[in-house]
């Protein structure tokens, strides 16, 4: 498609946003602050099963009621390119890298006990950082303010939460067992390092292309690519990571099964969920996704390990990525 199409399609997902608005501030920063509170109690519960599981029950529930906010609050101050979400987002792939780079450091020369102090002391930061964010969100026509159980009962919402739960599910056997995977395979500790931080790197690439791409191909083809590509990598992890050239590419298509897979669905999300429906919106996907998907299939990765082995859990959660298939035909251009 060329440039004219691209644009259209622009046009299309984002005609109902009207002029930008500025409400009442909402609780972003509050919840942050609440987070940062919740994760001192390490230091009171260390030592105690039950208290340390409390602490960390309470911990995730303000940290996953900020993160779903940064993210209306990112989608909304760009307005009518959306798309460029993923330029802004590479930065949290790029903080991840330096995170883990840095906290190994401080591993080898303090120990892991610094582990905490450290990400408290992030946790403060991000905390006086949300305090400077301008809560800004656009202003919309009265259709939108629609009950938000009709719009999340819309075939193409559901659609898109059903395929945003399969692809997490189908990453089970990958997060829960991948290290051990490859570390009986006969891979040394620090090529399995590599291997994670390639997957990263890749990842950070793709956000730079992913703009170009929505407004080029639209959110359904990229989805069903990215299905297809995702597909693909558990079927080489789980039949030939032995082999070390097969093996480098699937981690290089983390680009897809995370970057461009993360970036239509953000994407898809703001266009569904308009004015107060946007935080539930993107809490929605959090949870179903990232909570609910990737629990349950790191779950049954788990009970199925020994039962299938290695190849048959990935060639299971390669049919999870494949039944995605099925409802990217209910997804919009």
């Amino acid at each position: 498609m060329g440039r004219t199409s691209g644009e259209d399609r622009s046009r299309v997902l984002n005609s109902e946003l009207s002029t930008p608005g500025t409400p009442p501030r909402g609780h972003l920063a509050p919840a942050c602050l609440a987070t940062a509170i919740c994760f001192t109690g390490v230091y009171l519960t260390h030592d105690s099963f039950a208290g340390l599981a409390i602490v960390m029950l309470l911990f995730s529930f303000f940290w996953n009621a900020a993160l779903p906010q940064f993210e209306a609050i990112t989608l909304n101050h760009l307005g009518n390119e959306i798309h460029r979400y993923s330029r802004i987002r590479l930065w949290g792939s790029v903080g991840f890298i330096a995170t883990a780079v840095l906290i190994g450091v401080l591993i080898q020369s303090l120990g892991v006990n610094i582990v905490p102090p450290v990400l408290l002391g992030l946790f403060i930061v991000l905390w006086l950082n949300s305090l400077t964010v301008p809560e800004k969100t656009a202003a919309h026509r009265q259709l939108e303010r629609e009950p938000f159980r009709r719009v999340l009962l819309q075939p193409h919402v559901l659609a898109l939460f059903v395929i945003c739960f399969l692809m997490q599910a189908s990453h089970g056997p990958y997060f829960a067992f991948f290290s051990i995977y490859l570390e009986e395979i006969g891979y040394s500790r620090s090529l399995i390092g590599v291997l994670w931080g390639l997957g990263v790197m890749a990842e950070v690439g793709i956000f730079l292309l992913v703009p170009r791409w929505l407004l080029r191909f639209g959110a359904r083809s990229l989805m069903r690519v990215t299905l297809l590509l995702t597909t693909l990598r558990w079927l080489l992890i789980g039949g030939f990571a032995a082999k070390l050239p097969l093996l480098l590419f699937a981690q290089t298509l983390h680009a897809f099964s995370f970057g461009v897979y993360h970036a239509v669905s953000i994407y898809l999300i703001h266009h569904f969920f308009k004015g107060p429906h946007q935080g539930r919106g993107q809490a929605l996907y959090s949870s179903l996704s990232f909570g609910a998907g990737g629990a349950l299939g790191s779950l049954a990765a788990g009970y199925l390990w020994s039962g299938l082995g290695p190849e048959g859990t990935y060639y299971l959660g390669a049919g999870l990525s494949a039944m995605g298939l099925l409802a990217v035909r209910w997804l919009p251009l």
